[in-house]
């Protein structure tokens, strides 16, 4: 009786449940002031309207998204001054200004870590290196050849391999997830990870303070410290002091001794590897790396790292081995970063949908698209590319889930085979297409993925892995329920429901 009493009280005064609290406070005051300003005269009401007006200017002066214009626009029309209070607290895409001032710099003062003399061989066409080359010239994160790749269709298969290139680590260890949760998983990672640090391997951890807000205890940075581990927390929440939460770390990341490297939708939980059941069957993806392809990861994570945490002026020594490989294909690790205006991760999907002759599948949990993704999706479909998209059956997020089947009968009709996969929940972010070439990494079909976290992925081309990501799109049709016009509500309410969920879908 006594521990579940313990297990109640901490779960309603749980740091997580606090800090919603303390965030939505100041919010609800101001929502609550501007209501009551707006009852004394009928001047404050037409100040307050102008105000709401003048805001909606400036959402349209401002380089956003047009269908995130909109959705703030409409909720500015539809609840003036809650909707601009919201907007000023958070609806600004800009990251925070000490944010820009601590990662932009040390990006630009490690460029020369990312320059790459030689020119690429092995790619066929002209089509595939144009998206290398894109994402050379804007991700500044080169192509690699003779490097491996191997795909992992679930988190189970993964964790083995993981376990065991941490056991074998002999130089260093960086970890960099969106969330870490005590259990199994981590756990057992934590093990492994502390004996490496008596043995004095250099061993650092990154997590985001929102993605583990619920899943770590508040003692756990100071657990790693104490076991020689170095941790940072990714933009931790400050409730009053600071409303910059837009902006995340959603990336996964891990690299040993600079010669491997993974990357995919798996984070360090339970259920990411079915430990723990959640939504059914968990069905995630994950790349491991092998080669001088690890090196973009590697820079990826000490930029991120060097940022808060001064530690390497030089690089250098972090680079991976020597030693001669030889494998077909090229492989490029790319990150998107939410610091500039260049939207990396969408505009990789987009050309790869673009690029489609034959077939192009996909991977995503979520969702949520602008009308670009939706019209190059439904144009790939009618110029008789063979378009399939699969989603979970069973939702994390319910309103979100809404949302996703909300946009599915403009693709079914215009030819796109959409299929929720039956068991479970699919976590995974995969893109393959022709044969040719794939992205598997963080990056969700949403606008928060597109617009406003820091992401990650690898585009493999023309690697043999590519069999494997084919095979496994194969196996996972069958598991799935095709989506016919039955899934989609034909009364005049369920569409009237579906198109405010997708008008608002931006804002989610």
């Amino acid at each position: 009786m006594k521990q579940t009493a313990t297990k109640i009280f901490n779960t309603v005064f749980s740091r997580f449940n606090i800090t919603i609290l303390l965030v939505l406070l100041p919010a609800g005051y101001f929502a609550l002031l501007v209501f009551r300003l707006n009852s004394y005269a009928n001047w404050v009401r037409i100040t307050l309207a102008v105000i709401a007006i003048a805001t909606c200017l400036f959402i349209m002066w401002r380089d956003y998204n047009p269908a995130y214009k909109i959705s703030w626009m409409f909720f500015i029309g539809l609840l003036p001054s809650l909707g601009v209070v919201s907007y000023l607290l958070f609806g600004d895409k800009r990251p925070s200004r000490r944010m820009r001032k601590t990662l932009a710099p040390q990006e630009k003062d490690h460029l020369k870590d990312l320059e790459q003399k030689d020119e690429l061989k092995c790619i066929e066409g002209k089509r595939a290196l144009g998206t290398v080359d894109y994402i050379r010239k804007v991700s500044m994160f080169p192509a690699w050849e003779n490097s491996s790749a191997r795909y992992y269709p679930l988190g189970d298969c993964m964790y083995s391999d993981l376990i065991e290139d941490i056991k074998a680590a002999k130089r260093f260890i960086f970890l960099e997830f969106f969330i870490i949760s005590d259990g199994y998983m981590w756990d057992s990672i934590e093990e492994i990870l502390k004996e490496k640090a008596k043995a004095g391997i250099d061993i650092r951890v990154i997590y985001d303070d929102i993605g583990s807000m619920k899943t770590l205890p508040k003692n756990f940075n100071r657990r790693l410290e104490e076991a020689g581990i170095r941790v940072i927390t990714f933009n931790p929440v400050l409730p009053i002091l600071s409303f910059a939460y837009n902006n995340r770390d959603h990336r996964k990341i891990a690299v040993i001794d600079g010669n491997i490297a993974y990357t995919g939708g798996i984070n360090l939980a339970d259920e990411y590897i079915n430990r723990k059941k959640r939504f059914g069957h968990w069905k995630d993806a994950a790349v491991r790396v092998e080669g001088n392809a690890a090196w973009n990861f590697t820079v990826m994570f000490l930029n991120m790292w060097n940022g808060f945490r001064k530690n390497d002026a030089d690089y250098g020594s972090y680079r991976p081995d020597d030693t001669e490989r030889s494998h077909p294909g090229v492989i490029q690790p790319y990150s998107d970063s939410p610091l500039d205006e260049e939207h990396v991760g969408e505009f990789v999907y987009l050309d790869i949908i673009n690029q489609a002759e034959k077939y192009l599948y996909i991977f995503t949990p979520y969702l949520l698209i602008d009308n670009e993704m939706e019209t190059a999706l439904e144009l790939a479909a009618k110029r008789g590319v063979d378009v399939r998209l699969v989603t979970p059956h069973i939702p994390d997020k319910p309103l979100v889930f809404q949302i996703t089947r909300s946009n599915y009968d403009p693709l079914r009709r215009a030819g796109v085979k959409i299929m929720e996969y039956t068991p479970g929940f699919v976590h995974s972010k995969v893109f393959l297409s022709d044969d040719r070439i794939a992205s598997v990494g963080t990056i969700n079909m949403d606008f928060r993925s597109f617009f406003f976290h820091f992401e990650c992925g690898a585009l493999l081309v023309d690697t043999p892995c590519l069999k494997d990501i084919k095979e496994d799109f194969e196996k996972t049709f069958i598991e799935c329920t095709p989506v016919t016009p039955n899934f989609m509500s034909k009364t005049l309410l369920g569409r009237m429901l579906g198109t405010f969920l997708r008008v608002l879908s931006p804002l989610m």
